[in-house]
């Protein structure tokens, strides 16, 4: 199965979708406002990503006034900076030069929000840069309508233990947790496409990443000879394979493949799954990983695309 998301097919077919959406509107009106946003378009998700963006921008210029010569945590310079930050959210205005890009960012979020919710998710604590602020990732879940039920979650669980701020990698086996105790399963990117389809056709198969070398990379790959690897690194089984030391099956999977190896190919138990990565991981050649796979997994279905592709990710360990 195919999980790769193709930044640059999202890329182009949000800027087509953004100018489409966008060219009639101000073709006849100057500006936008916020009441205006909130209905623009049919796709919810999309206006409310484009709401995020602002509140975000607001957030970084908010800061900007901070000097050191005055005392921002008063009650009373609070109260008038949460009132100012009300009236100037009642009068949002934009042009079309500045809406557009903000439209086109908000519609390739909700594309990979439906596509790829589990790397959206990676994403969001990647951004956090090792710290995670539980008040900014629960401000992150107001801004979702789609696939959010995770995130909501994990809010949920940080804020039982009372946390404030949480290590990145503490969050991401949170999370991890999560998916794998309420058996998480996207929704159905059928209706969406639809959505979107009313605005510009959408076919959802051009939205991933074709692998050229699919076919090659599923292909047995040729031994090398016995007298090209030195004695002492031979597999048992026989001529080894010498493996390439930097590259770690486990660092590269995204959250999405792991998710999907996890439910289709490990009975949807997760620390299984981790633990024959980190078998693989420490075997020598792909003789032993044929064997190994064989052994443990008879029963995988090997006409599947699931065992395809985690095949083609563990080949990639010994090219």
């Amino acid at each position: 199965m195919e999980e790769k998301v193709s930044t640059k097919a999202i890329d182009q077919y949000s800027n087509l979708f953004a100018s489409k959406l966008a060219d009639p509107f101000f073709h006849e009106n100057e500006k936008i406002n916020g009441k205006e946003i909130l209905s623009f378009c049919g796709i919810k998700q999309v206006n409310l990503f484009v709401l995020k963006q602002l509140m975000t921008m607001w957030n970084v210029e908010s800061e900007k006034w901070r000097s050191p010569f005055f005392d921002y945590e008063s009650a009373e310079v609070r109260e008038a900076v949460a009132q100012f930050k009300n009236v100037l959210s009642n009068n949002i205005s934009i042009s079309k030069k500045d809406f557009v890009p903000l439209l086109k960012t908000a519609v390739s979020q909700t594309l990979f929000l439906i596509l790829a919710p589990y790397d959206f998710y990676a994403n969001i604590l990647d951004q956090k840069k090792g710290l995670v602020r539980v008040e900014e990732l629960k401000n992150e879940t107001r801004y979702l309508k789609i696939n959010q039920k995770p995130l909501e979650k994990l809010v949920e669980k940080l804020e039982l233990r009372k946390a404030d701020i949480i290590m990145g990698n503490e969050a991401f086996g949170m999370l991890d947790h999560i998916l794998e105790e309420v058996n998480f399963t996207p929704e159905d990117f059928e209706g969406h496409v639809a959505a979107f389809s009313q605005v510009v056709p959408l076919q959802i198969e051009g939205l991933f990443e074709l692998k050229e070398s699919k076919t090659q990379e599923q292909k047995p790959q040729p031994q090398p000879k016995p007298t090209t690897v030195a004695s002492n690194n031979k597999d048992q089984h026989g001529p080894a394979i010498e493996k390439k030391s930097e590259f770690r099956i486990k660092d590269s999977l995204t959250i999405n493949q792991k998710f999907m190896f996890t439910k289709m190919l490990f009975s949807g138990d997760f620390e299984i799954f981790t633990e024959a990565i980190e078998r693989l991981d420490n075997l020598d050649s792909l003789k032993q990983v044929t064997n190994y796979i064989n052994d443990n997994y008879p029963h995988w279905d090997r006409e599947s695309e699931e065992f395809e592709e985690f095949m083609a990710v563990v080949q990639r360990k010994f090219l």
